[in-house]
């Protein structure tokens, strides 16, 4: 690296002949250059590529200290200049690889591609990711505790080698992790998981605002519409990283750059992904430098749920899917018609937080689960339609538009879409969090929600169900109510919540 730091890597070669024309494939991450991803990686140079995988700094025998995301794009920079300058490279780079991997190859794209061209990448492979992970971390104001944390630890045994530990977690939950979600203030949280305080995590719950410059200095969304390459990309409905990935896809579409896109029924680390990621991955790059058939019809395949059927589309969201507003009325009911005055109250006691049901995590059973017993909670609101006469099929990001008072000066707002079957299951569809500052008003104010993507059909003789809460622990960190600083602030405070039902969701319904 340019301070003199070495990074080790593994160079995996295809036996025998291979195409010329076929670039090196570059990819840099945290996890080892053994597991899944090496798997990954190997499957690349069974198909004909020339693969460089490096472990990131301070991990996996390179040297220097791990930080997250702050070195990845001076040494991804340093690693694509030395990768062109050896005997091995075969003219042209592509990078890959999912998460982590996908985040190291933002670093470096669109600033290569800017100030370098000739040491840009020239084609990006982009699994499950972002470019700019303070804002999953800090979900519109809320921490996202059982990933940050969770993520945390298994980072930590990695870099002590703490492999039976490691893998032990893998296969059943970690009761030192269970406990430490509880710990207060979050500050202490990575010492209970860990044994010790972990740099990168104290950087995490010290910096809750998105424009501190810790987050902005390793933030790569601005440089996303510099990237000229070809891109492909893949996720899944379930995935951490969804919501921020598909505007990065909006980004590059509206300046003429529209990746190859395809959103299946996955979760982060769904093990069906894996196979359909490597595939398509090897059809884009040998279709770009080889001049291959793809196959592909069209530039977006999507899975869409509830009838379980793929799609075609030309882009993503259909052009064609139009806003249909569901207002909230008392009595739990949903519907299209105009609310009537009046008001839904419920209390949130952080001392018993509202637990989280399913929703995207890093864990593989990320997928919709069955809400009913949930509704049935105090600290749970719920608004149901009718059942319905005829499907309804929501394409693109719903957005819940709650009037919303609390009695404290700090709360949050969780507002979740499910698809009521006839037999009484209420299962996932997408949800999405938002914390309110100043919530202790004299007046109702909107909180706008915008809830994770959907493609799903709602089936003729099911039903539409809003359900509003103010958290979702441990997947994100209970609000105390006190608007203290998120680090330090310790009491918890019960809270009297009040939703207007002036309040409504914004469904985007695709009627193709």
């Amino acid at each position: 690296m340019d301070d003199g730091v070495e990074l080790l890597a593994d160079l995996i070669v295809p036996v025998g002949e291979t195409d010329p024309r076929l670039p090196t494939v570059v990819m840099r991450g945290p996890y080892g250059r053994r597991g899944p991803v090496a798997g990954e990686a190997r499957a690349l140079a069974r198909a004909g590529f020339p693969v460089l995988y490096q472990s990131c700094r301070g991990t996996w025998g390179s040297g220097g200290v791990f930080t997250p995301q702050v070195d990845e794009q001076r040494d991804g920079i340093a690693t694509h200049r030395w990768v062109r300058q050896q005997p091995w490279f075969t003219g042209a780079v592509a990078t890959f690889g999912p998460s982590y991997l996908g985040f190291t190859q933002w670093a470096v794209a669109g600033r290569l591609a800017r100030e370098e061209p000739e040491l840009a990448p020239d084609a990006l492979c982009l699994l499950v990711t972002m470019p700019d992970f303070g804002e999953i971390t800090w979900d519109n104001g809320v921490f996202s505790l059982r990933n940050a944390l969770g993520w945390t630890q298994m980072m930590d045994r990695m870099i002590r080698r703490r492999m039976v530990a490691l893998g032990l977690a893998m296969v059943r939950p970690d009761p030192k992790l269970g406990r430490a979600f509880g710990v207060m203030p979050l500050s202490a949280g990575d010492s209970a998981a860990t044994g010790r305080a972990v740099h990168w995590y104290q950087d995490w719950v010290a910096h809750e605002r998105l424009t501190d410059e810790y987050w902005t200095e390793q933030s790569h969304t601005a440089s996303v519409t510099d990237v000229t390459a070809p891109v492909y990309m893949i996720t899944g409905w379930y995935d951490i990283f969804l919501p921020w990935q598909l505007r990065n896809h909006a980004q590059l579409a509206a300046v003429g750059r529209a990746p190859r896109l395809t959103i299946g029924a996955w979760g982060h680390t769904s093990r069906g992904m894996g196979g359909p990621a490597v595939g398509e991955a090897v059809a884009f790059l040998k279709e770009h430098f080889a001049g291959e058939p793809s196959g592909r019809a069209a530039l977006v395949r999507a899975y869409l749920t509830g009838s379980e059927q793929w799609h075609d589309l030309p882009s993503w969201p259909p052009a064609d899917a139009a806003v249909e507003s569901w207002n909230l009325h008392g009595s739990g009911r949903l519907s299209t018609q105009p609310s009537e005055a009046g008001v839904t109250t419920y209390v949130y006691d952080p001392a018993d937080p509202t637990p989280a049901v399913g929703g995207p995590s890093l864990l593989p059973d990320s997928g919709p689960v069955d809400n009913a017993a949930h509704e049935g909670r105090a600290d749970v609101v719920v608004f149901r339609s009718e059942v319905l006469g005829e499907p309804v099929t929501i394409a693109g990001e719903p957005v819940a538009r709650i009037l919303f008072r609390s009695s404290r000066p700090s709360a949050d707002v969780f507002v979740r879409i499910c698809d009521v079957h006839p037999d009484g299951r209420s299962m996932t569809v997408c949800d999405g969090i938002r914390r309110v500052s100043g919530a202790d008003a004299d007046g109702f104010q909107e909180v706008a929600v915008t809830l994770w993507p959907a493609f799903h059909r709602f089936a003729a003789g099911h039903r539409i169900s809003v359900q509003v809460s103010s958290g979702a622990h441990p997947r994100y960190a209970r609000n105390p109510g006190s608007g203290e600083p998120a680090a330090e602030a310790a009491t918890l405070h019960r809270a009297e919540q009040e939703i207007s039902h002036a309040s409504r969701v914004d469904l985007p319904v695709w009627s193709a």
